[in-house]
């Protein structure tokens, strides 16, 4: 896997599941939606870690800096 990610699209992905965990801890959301949005936060965690997002791929997006 070539990574494909950059840094502040990372952190923006981060970021944003640390939201909506923190929103589900203090009952801000729940029922299904609730387990929708914990769904799509695990997976911003998991392609944030490996620098990899499999979507960017299929449309030909890259936000990972090219070295020269």
């Amino acid at each position: 896997m070539k990574k494909n990610m950059g840094g502040l699209d990372r952190t923006i992905r981060i970021i944003a599941a640390l939201i909506i965990a923190a929103l589900f801890y203090f009952k801000v959301i729940d029922g299904t939606l609730a387990y929708v949005l914990l769904a799509i936060s695990a997976i911003f965690l998991l392609t944030s870690f490996i620098s990899f997002c499999p979507l960017y791929t299929l449309f030909g997006i890259s936000t990972c800096k090219v070295k020269e």
